[in-house]
């Protein structure tokens, strides 16, 4: 069995070593953008403190601290962006509700200052 096209070799598998883990995400781009435009309470700013913590281990190959920085950098990050979005939607409902209320107990004192006293002045007499 002798065929004039040569043979391709397949490199065979490693058995040896496990497959590498992904490098962890060191979440600087979302830190930098809640630290320049949703800085609620410094959050921003110990994300983006983490964040760089983060890309240092991965560069200098600790994969370990790496992760445990970017788990605690995607915390304040998420803590951040959900504390510069909920609290101004939640302030914004309450002033909603409390114009709200407002008008009504306006419209209820408007019928209560217009009461007026009719009738005969039986009672003087």
């Amino acid at each position: 069995m002798d065929s004039s096209e040569p043979r391709e070799e397949r490199p065979r598998p490693k058995r040896g070593s496990p497959p590498a883990a992904p490098a962890p995400r060191d979440h600087l781009v979302w830190a930098i953008f809640n630290t320049l435009y949703m800085n609620f309470c410094c959050l921003g700013f110990v994300a983006l403190a983490f964040a760089v913590k983060a890309r240092d281990r991965k560069v200098s190959g600790d994969v370990e601290a790496a992760r445990h920085f970017s788990s605690k950098a995607r915390c304040y990050n998420a803590l951040a962006t959900a504390g510069s979005v909920v609290l101004p939607l939640l302030l914004g409902a309450l002033i909603v509700t409390g114009v709200i209320h407002l008008s009504k107990l306006a419209q209820e004192s408007v019928g209560f200052f217009t009461y007026q006293f009719s009738g005969s002045d039986d009672e003087d007499q």
